[in-house]
Parts: C-alpha cells; structure tokens; sequence
C-alpha cells in the first residue's frame, strides 16, 4: 500500500503559512460579529492599539534610538491603516464577511494602478489584465443584472476602503530601508489604534456597554496579528515568493469557506465574480513579486489583516 509522507509535499514553515492564511480568512467574520456588540471606531480602537502593544514588547531593544523619520513613517502607515481598516469594519456592519474579504482582495491589483498615477510608473501588461479581471468580479458581486456597481452602503464603505490600504503598501515600500521596521511598526499600530478612538466622537459613536465578545474580539485579533505577522517573518525566509503568494490568494476564499459554515450564503453570479478577484490579484501580485523577492521576507507587521497580496508580500502586519 503507497503511503506519502506529508513532509515530503509541505514544509513546515508552508504549512504554517496555510494555517495562519486560514485565521486571516476567518477574521472577517470575527469582525463581523464583534461589531454587532461594538461601535466601528471603538472596536478599531481597542484592536490596534491592542497590536500596538504586544509589538511594543516585541520590539522593545529598538525603541530607545527612535528617529524623527520614524515618527513620519510610522504616522503617516498609521493613518493609512486607520482609515483602511475603519471603513472596513464599518462595512462590515452591513455586509457578510465573505463579501467583504473578496471585495477588500481588490486592493492588490489596485497598487500598481495608484503607482502609476502617483509615480509615472506604468504597469506590466498582466497587471492590467489582473485589473480588468477583478473589475468584473467586482460588477459580478453587484449583480450581473445591474446597469452599474449597484452596491449598498457597506460595499461601498468597502470598496473605498482598498484606497488607502493600496496606499499603505505603496508607503512600506516608499520608506522600506530607510527606517527601523520594529519601531515603525509599534508606531503604526499605535496611531491607527489612537485615531480609532479619536473618530467615535466624529462618528458621534458612544463607548459600548461592556461585552466579552466585542472586547475580547478586539483584543484577540490584536494578539493575532502580532503572532501572524512573526510566523509569516520565519517562514517566508524559506519559502518562495511565488509559493508564498499563491498561498496569501487563498485568504478570501478561506473567508468563504468560513462564512458559509456560519450561515453565509452567495449567489451563483457572486461566486465567480468573487473567483475573477482573487484570479485577478494572483496575477497582479505574481508580476509584482518577482520585483520584489529580495526583501519580502524582512518587513515586520507592515499591515493588519489585508488579504492576500502585497501588504503579506511585504510581512504585513495586521490585517
């Protein structure tokens, strides 16, 4: 009888990647949830400056030599992160996790399209391609039968929110060598958790009577990305880039995976609209990666959560 030793078709770091790809996926749904007992802006609060914590113990030995470009790096990540991840949950509020993680998957091809508007620099042929594809996902997840996007409030939310977290990566790689990692990642997380609490009044957003599953949600995830972000640090110092994001891609679907054992439920036309967003950002962020090989495996917790693509390629942090 053939036996086959699982060793021999995954390492173990590849496996660790597939797991920790598995948790962001889940993570959706766990804000999802959280924010049925918490305002948007307080369970902001509470999970990044939860993260901003635990990475502050993590990082300790090189806080004391802090630089004012730091300080500039770190806020200006921060604030990107902030208004990313914000409108995010405020989202989800409205709309299932699974629409939300494939929705918040557009960001990846988005980069490229934002680094040529900024930075005169033209993207590869695939890259459009990757674009145009997770554009019809995108009509397809607003229905096939709709004159446009017809999307409500919480797509919408969403769909904004993968602005600035396009533009959170382009500013990892701005400043990416010329700035302490550990150090501008403690202060990204600290500001983007700051700015959370600061927007509630804004949102006129009242703290929330106490509950365990908004705040241990909140202070969960926190601790989850920190323990995401230092497994993705070890393991991708082995395996491939191109293996790495193959992985990463599959971070929307485990979001589908995890919801429909929830209860979520999309529609035929949803379902292959959200499978041209996930084709098309593998392809952008294949193209991109090879670019980038030389430092994907050296950037601590750029991001939180995001979903599979660069802010992972760079050794994202919470997303």
């Amino acid at each position: 009888m053939l036996h086959i030793d699982p060793r021999a078709l995954f390492s173990r770091q590849e496996v660790a990647l597939v797991l920790i790809t598995a948790v962001w996926g889940g993570t959706f749904l766990a804000v999802h949830i959280a924010v049925q007992y918490s305002g948007p802006w307080f369970f902001v609060g509470m999970r990044f400056l939860t993260a901003g914590f635990i990475s502050a113990v993590v990082f300790a030995r090189v806080l004391r030599g802090i630089r004012p470009l730091d300080i500039v790096a770190g806020s200006a990540i921060g604030v990107m992160i902030f208004l990313g991840y914000g409108l995010q949950t405020v989202g989800l509020q409205t709309i299932s996790s699974s629409t939300s993680a494939f929705i918040t998957a557009l960001y990846v091809p988005l980069v490229p399209v934002l680094q040529w508007i900024v930075f005169r620099k033209p993207p590869r042929f695939l890259t459009w391609i990757g674009a145009g594809l997770a554009f019809a996902g995108l009509v397809l997840l607003a229905g096939p039968g709709s004159a446009g996007l017809a999307f409500g409030p919480g797509e919408i939310e969403t769909l904004v929110s993968t602005v600035p977290i396009a533009a959170e990566i382009i500013l990892i790689g701005w400043f990416a060598g010329k700035v302490d990692l550990g150090r501008v990642t403690v202060l990204q997380l600290l500001v983007a958790g700051a700015l959370g609490f600061l927007a509630m009044p804004l949102a006129r957003e009242t703290v929330p009577a106490f509950s365990w599953v908004g705040v241990g949600a909140a202070v969960a995830l926190g601790a989850a990305s920190c323990v995401i972000q230092l497994t993705m640090n070890w393991a991708q110092k082995s395996v491939s880039p191109t293996k790495a994001t193959i992985i990463y891609a599959a971070e929307p679907v485990w979001a589908a995976v995890i919801g429909r054992a929830a209860g979520e439920r999309l529609p035929p036309a949803a379902l292959v609209g959200a499978g041209c967003i996930v084709v098309g950002a593998l392809v952008s962020e294949l193209r991109l990666r090879s670019r980038r090989r030389a430092r994907a495996a050296t950037l601590p917790l750029a991001g939180i959560e995001g979903t599979a693509g660069l802010v992972h390629q760079h050794g994202n942090g919470t997303d």
